[in-house]
């Protein structure tokens, strides 16, 4: 799959994702700063489910009518360690 993962998203998950295989760009390395706007952007261009833990960035899309073909996946739960979560639940 091909995911934007967002300033927030942490390294090791990044590197979990690709290690399985996934195609990653990882937004503090290939644009930091970027506005949610350009992220969104983004995201829609690169045809990527975008990854993150910004609440507010699923209203931003619904209001700039993303289209179905990107997705939002908004993690919200507590960040113990999300490489961790994610080597979890690529077991199960």
């Amino acid at each position: 799959m091909r995911f934007l993962a967002n300033e927030n998203f942490s390294l090791d998950a990044v590197e979990v994702l690709r290690q399985s295989g996934h195609d990653v760009v990882w937004i503090r390395t290939s644009a930091a700063g970027s506005s949610d706007h350009a992220v969104l952007a983004q995201a829609q261009a690169e045809k990527r489910i975008l990854l993150t833990f910004a609440k507010d960035l699923g209203e931003l899309a619904f209001k700039a009518k993303l289209p179905a073909s990107v997705g939002i996946v908004l993690f919200a739960f507590l960040l113990l360690h999300l490489g961790m979560w994610l080597k979890l639940l690529w077991l199960y």
